[in-house]
């Protein structure tokens, strides 16, 4: 069993847990994930390890409360334990090389941007990250983002916090202003990533997206997270899951994340009802 030591709620819909993993936290690596299940009878799903520890042996998750399985997980407290907890899966970000790289984060993706800007920075490029939320409400992992690169640019959709604007209008302004960057990392909305893409080719920019479609087994038996990268299919769980962003058929993966969204939002509903019917009795 693997026990929760921490818990931290980032905003109304994110929460942080560390989990007592030991043999994970030993070889996991920037850009890897796990795989979980909250109980015996529950669904695999799998999160993106956003900080590890191999001294005091813990793995710290961030995920955001989507369906039924991340609403179970969002009642667990510091001293439950988690039936499985399974990794690091998945190939780590290649930084090898890097002198200097932007990295572009939206929404709870920032939690995956987060680990990646940490390592480059631990390793001496010269990192500028650039994050984006709906509003001031939503931001998480600002300090740290800060504490981890040389350059930093917050962005607002509403403008109450940071620069209003998208990712987008950040990354263009700082490319035309001369920074010329070996490589851009994105994480974050398909949607987003698609035009980070869309504007690194324009200017011939090196660019990975980090891809997190619906996955099961995370062995790449089950096809379940294929994707279509340069007219090959592509297995996010163990080709990935980062990929050249210039190559991936956004369009495509975007068609294929939304069949699951009714289903999510019903198991999301029904869970919340079960433990309301719970703290009622």
């Amino acid at each position: 069993m693997y026990e929760i030591v921490k818990r931290e709620e980032l905003n109304p819909t994110v929460t942080l847990l560390e989990i007592k993993a030991p043999l994970v936290a030993k070889k996991a690596k920037p850009g890897q994930f796990i795989i979980l299940r909250v109980d015996e009878k529950g669904e695999r799903i799998p999160l993106t390890i956003a900080d590890s520890n191999a001294l005091t042996g813990n793995v710290t998750i961030i995920f955001q409360i989507v369906g039924g399985s991340t609403e179970k997980l969002n009642h667990l407290t510091v001293g439950d334990c988690l039936a499985d907890f399974c990794g690091p899966l998945g190939r780590a970000t290649e930084i090898e090389g890097l002198k200097k790289v932007a990295v572009v984060g939206g929404g709870v993706g920032s939690a995956i941007a987060y680990p990646v800007t940490k390592a480059l920075h631990k390793a001496g490029a010269e990192v500028h990250a650039i994050v984006g939320f709906r509003n001031k409400d939503l931001v998480i992992l600002e300090d740290e983002f800060r504490a981890n690169c040389s350059k930093f640019v917050l962005m607002s959709d509403d403008g109450s916090v940071g620069e209003k604007g998208l990712v987008t209008d950040a990354l263009r302004a700082l490319i035309e202003a001369g920074e010329q960057y070996d490589e851009v990392i994105t994480i974050g909305p398909l949607v987003m990533m698609k035009f980070v893409s869309l504007l690194t080719k324009e200017y011939g920019i090196k660019t990975i997206a980090s891809m997190n479609p619906v996955m099961i087994d995370g062995t790449g038996m089950c096809g379940g997270c294929r994707l279509t990268v340069g007219g090959k299919i592509k297995f996010a769980c163990v080709d990935g899951p980062e990929f050249d962003a210039h190559q991936i058929d956004f369009d495509e993966a975007m068609e294929r994340s939304m069949m699951y969204r009714d289903f999510e939002r019903h198991e999301y509903e029904e869970t919340c009802n079960l433990f309301r019917q719970a703290e009622e009795n």
